[in-house]
């Protein structure tokens, strides 16, 4: 057991007791360590507050004072005046906006607020355009100069109280935290000790002192994480002698004319750096990233292919049954006047038929196999296993790729998503693989019209729409987060600022109901959800894909890789309860053929937040903006879904808000491990340090 003072119970720190930790570690801060590292969430500026008597027109400043008035108006031409007064020492100023109606509804009679902008003097009063706005806590309501710190609390703990303990712990503690990083090493990169940091931090005297300590303190938790990605990229490395692919043009020239289309730049860059790979003698580890449409599956089976030519074996493997029956009926049609011996394996197979293919697989006779986890099963055994390509971001760990491993050959892995991923997320949880990224889309490919559809009448002139597309011989999709009341996609994030009283979400099997009563009466009408058996969701599919159904009602089970052209068509109720990035890729099923694809936005919930994140989804075409933007606004966790991945292990950096110092601590880890230096007795404690907290994690040991 660790007696370091800095893993103390909280309870024992002083102004603390057993009440207050118990409020502490409903937010996870248990010990010392924890409080320390808990940083704050902004911090508010009071060193520049203006009095009303020393504004200057047009010069900028800040302003304090209590919301008195709030106003909002249409003007003579059409758009919207709001308007929100503030008493700040017995004068009045008021903070204007044009346009943005939803302002209105951030701000409470006699809430405390800042006021930042140039302002103007008119009819006797001072005026601030489109101010940059802050708002107090209560208990900074009459907070006078300094800068305050402003930490996340939980119920019964008010800022104040929550200020005093950080600093009771900072003051008693702080000095016995250990600086692993070596003294040359901070000299090199102008870092200031980290005692010395986490005191800029929690208690700052200026801004420039609180930045300083949260670079410091961010720097180090990056650099640990960045350390450990690091080693793991090093431990896979050394144990990653892989067969060679040669790249010829004869075998180039027979893979093309498989494809009745050029390829595009984008593809053709993917698949130069992917033969690479394959050809180095080194298990490949890419991450193929594409937009929505850009044609990675075409990549995918170039790839496999390529190593069918080399006499091995090739593997893809798709998250669900829908998705690998689709990525195998594009094998089917792609490699008609192929000999490849291909196979499908799924857990739908009978028994006798699924002897019969692990058999095919075992003596090597199977040459290219599609299927779901069914593949990594432990009666699964490959002859000879050359090229795995995971769709999805199923992740691989270096124990689960060793396992493949023959003869101390591993197989080369590529793993494929189709949600591009922010910068920040790429150097993190990506950060062992190399990347290639698709931006280009096919040509002719059109950008898909994007509606956000708020409740009737609105509604109706949707459906109208899509009726008139459907009788003239196109196809819907219409998405629920919901399969039945109470049974919720697994996907599906609560709603951002949902409203009180809200109704339950849309449930597929209720609104398949209300459709074939309804406004899709004369409609030939199906329903898909997760629920149903493999035979029954494929039935479905291929009757979509025959039109024999006009519209599908379906959860988010056709999110990825279902490809039927002639659906223009999408409708997706409860839009708000999905995160930006999910609502692009299923955008994503329409629109793929020749025709326009139309995409609706049904939402009941208008508050600001909601209605800014549909907004983007409206005016962005790019996935790759609409996933930076998603990120900003919901976080890593929830961008990549926490079931699979799980929250990024980071103390105190945060990916938004440190995103430059990615880069930077990326770049230091890596050359750091590279040179050599990581593993000198200079940096002993920082190692250990990284072991530590990333191990078990990232699957290192101590030689990395």
């Amino acid at each position: 057991m660790d007696e370091s003072p800095l893993n103390r119970n909280l309870q024992f720190l002083r102004g603390v007791g057993p009440q207050r930790a118990e409020q502490l570690a409903r937010m996870g801060i248990r010990t010392v360590s924890d409080l320390l590292f808990t940083l704050p969430r902004d911090v508010l500026d009071l060193t520049r507050v203006t009095k009303i008597r020393d504004i200057v027109e047009d010069v900028a400043c800040q302003v304090r004072g209590r919301v008195v008035d709030l106003d909002g108006r249409q003007t003579k031409k059409g758009g919207t005046l709001t308007g929100v007064a503030i008493e700040c020492d017995g004068n009045y100023v008021r903070g204007l906006w044009f346009n943005q109606p939803w302002i209105l509804q951030r701000f409470r009679h006699n809430d405390f607020v800042i006021f930042s902008g140039k302002p103007k003097r008119r009819a006797g009063r001072w005026e601030f355009g489109n101010p940059h706005v802050q708002w107090l806590d209560p208990d900074d309501s009459e907070a006078n100069g300094g800068v305050l710190p402003r930490y996340r609390l939980t119920e019964g703990l008010k800022m104040h109280e929550m200020r005093r303990i950080v600093r009771n712990a900072v003051e008693e503690y702080a000095p016995l935290v250990a600086d692993t990083l070596p003294a040359d090493f901070r000299v090199r990169n102008s870092l200031p000790g980290l005692p010395e940091a986490l005191r800029l931090v929690h208690l700052p005297t200026t801004i420039e002192n609180y930045r300083k300590g949260l670079h410091r303190v961010a720097y180090q938790d990056l650099l640990e994480f960045q350390l450990g990605i690091a080693l793991r990229r090093r431990a896979w490395q050394r144990l990653s002698k892989a067969p060679v692919f040669p790249a010829s043009s004869k075998v180039d020239a027979r893979i093309r004319r498989l494809f009745p289309f050029p390829f595009t730049r984008g593809q053709d860059l993917a698949i130069s750096e992917i033969c690479t790979d394959l050809a180095s003698g080194q298990a490949m580890h890419r991450l193929l990233q594409a937009d929505v449409g850009a044609g990675k599956t075409v990549v995918a089976i170039y790839a496999l292919l390529t190593a069918v030519a080399a006499g091995y074996q090739g593997v893809l493997m798709a998250p669900t049954e829908v998705l690998a029956q689709q990525h195998w009926a594009t094998l089917e049609r792609c490699l008609a006047n192929s000999r490849v011996e291909r196979l499908l394996l799924t857990g739908s197979l009978t028994t006798g038929e699924r002897r019969q293919a692990h058999e095919r697989i075992r003596n090597g006779q199977a040459q290219l196999i599609v299927g779901t986890q069914a593949l990594i099963q432990k009666d699964v055994s490959f002859a000879r296993l050359g090229l795995v390509v995971i769709d999805e971001q199923h992740r691989f760990g270096v124990r689960q790729r060793a396992q493949f491993a023959v003869d101390g050959m591993l197989p080369h892995t590529l793993v494929m998503t189709a949600t591009p991923i922010p910068r920040s997320l790429c150097l993190t949880q990506f950060g062992d693989l190399e990347l290639s990224v698709m931006r280009e889309l096919p040509p002719g490919r059109q950008p898909v019209s994007t509606h956000r559809v708020p409740p009737e009448p609105n509604r109706a002139k949707a459906w109208d729409f899509i009726r008139k597309k459907i009788a003239s011989g196109r196809q819907a999709y219409i998405v629920c987060p919901r399969i039945e009341g109470g049974a919720a996609v697994v996907d599906a994030p609560p709603p951002a600022g949902d409203a009180v009283g809200r109704t339950e979400p849309a449930a597929a099997e209720r609104v398949f109901a209300e459709l074939q009563a309804g406004a899709l009466r004369d409609i030939k009408l199906g329903l898909l959800h997760g629920q149903l058996s493999a035979e029954q969701k494929q039935a479905t599919m291929q009757a979509f894909r025959e039109g024999e159904i006009q519209a599908l009602v379906c959860t988010t089970v056709i999110e990825v890789g279902v490809d039927v052209p002639n659906a223009t068509l999408m409708v997706v109720y409860d839009a708000e309860r999905f995160g930006l990035a999910q609502l692009h890729q299923l955008r994503g099923r329409v629109g793929r053929g020749q025709y326009q694809g139309y995409c609706f936005l049904f939402s009941g919930v208008a508050t600001p937040e909601t209605t800014s994140r549909l907004e983007i989804l409206e005016k962005q075409v790019s996935g790759f903006d609409v996933a930076e933007a998603d990120f900003k606004i919901r976080g890593p966790g929830d961008v990549l879904g926490t079931r699979q991945h799980g929250d990024l292990p980071l103390l105190a950096a945060d990916l938004v808000r440190d995103e430059p110092l990615l880069a930077t601590t990326r770049d230091h880890a890596q050359e750091l491990v590279r040179l050599g230096e990581f593993d000198s007795p200079e940096f002993a404690a920082l190692k250990i340090r990284v072991l530590e907290r990333f191990g078990d994690l990232m699957e290192i040991t101590g030689g990395g």
